[in-house]
Order: C-alpha cells, then sequence, then structure tokens
C-alpha cells in the first residue's frame, strides 16, 4: 500500500499539505510514546485519545475536510467530497472529531494496545516496547488517515486551503 507522500508525489500542494501533517503526527507520536512508558495503568490510552481527538482535526484542516471548511463549500462540491469519503470509508474526515470515533478508530489496533499495556509492567525493557508500541501505533492511525485524506481530496478533486501564515 503507498504512503501518503508516495500518493501525493504528483501534485506539489498536496505533497506539502502531506508533509506539514506527518510533522505534526511525528511530534504526536513522540508525546505518545513518553506517555506509553509510564507505568501508571490506563494513563496512555487517555493519551492516545486525547492526542488522536486534536490531531485528527489538524490534519483535516490541512486537507480543507473540517466540517467547518466543508460547509463552506458549494454543494455539488460538498456533494462529491461526501461520495470520496463514503468511498474511503473513513469515519473521520468532515466530522467532529469525538471520543467515540477515537475510540472506533483505535479499535483496528486494539491488540497493539492489549500488548502495549502488558509490556509496560516489565521494568525497563518493558516500557522500551510500550514506548515504541505507543509511537507506532500513533504513527500507524495518523498514516491511515492521512492516506484517506489524500484519497478524499485526490477523488472530489477538492482545492487546498492556503497554509496557515500564507493567503
Amino acid at each position: 500500500m503507498p504512503s501518503a507522500r508516495q500518493m501525493a508525489a504528483d501534485n506539489p500542494e498536496l505533497a506539502a499539505a502531506v508533509q506539514r501533517s506527518r510533522r505534526l503526527l511525528h511530534r504526536r507520536a513522540l508525546v505518545a510514546a513518553a506517555a506509553s512508558a509510564v507505568p501508571v495503568p490506563g494513563l496512555d490510552w487517555a493519551v492516545d485519545a486525547a492526542l488522536l481527538s486534536r490531531l485528527l482535526p489538524q490534519i483535516n484542516s490541512q486537507f480543507g475536510l473540517t466540517p467547518e471548511q466543508l460547509d463552506q463549500l458549494d454543494p455539488k462540491k460538498r456533494e462529491q467530497v461526501q461520495k470520496a469519503v463514503t468511498l474511503v470509508g473513513s469515519v473521520l474526515i468532515g466530522k467532529f472529531i469525538t471520543k467515540e470515533l477515537v475510540l472506533r478508530a483505535t479499535r483496528t489496533v486494539g491488540l497493539r494496545l492489549t500488548t502495549k499495556q502488558l509490556a509496560k509492567y516489565v521494568p525497563l525493557a518493558g516500557q522500551a516496547v510500550a514506548a515504541t508500541v505507543g509511537y507506532a501505533t500513533l504513527r500507524y492511525l495518523g498514516e491511515q488517515h492521512l492516506r484517506d485524506c489524500v484519497q478524499v481530496v485526490q477523488q472530489a478533486q477538492l482545492r487546498l486551503p492556503a497554509p496557515a501564515g500564507r493567503s
């Protein structure tokens, strides 16, 4: 399966949006890794959910896929985007990100999260494994969401918003 970067390679604006989103994702995944290493039951799950509930709308905004941005589109273009979202099968594009949506997305990596919980109780090595799995889990979910966003933008032929700081 191609990465979001590979999927966007032929469109410089789309590739730039992927790059900005991947920087956000990397920073949040590092925080998730740090939280995963702390041997407090449930802390990492809470941190992961909080990080994702803030990260996913930021990624959506890079692609013009927040509810607010979609509301500003003309009805025909909005319908194209909704069809593309349905084809991609994403529950996280064009929606207000809630805890329920985040939990639905994390079910796909439930085994990894359970392994992370168990591993953190093995001194040192277990905490390192838990941190690695925490980082990888958030990166996996974020990369999947990035691919979904790229597919929706490409299928709907959506014009990307100007990056923050530029007009």
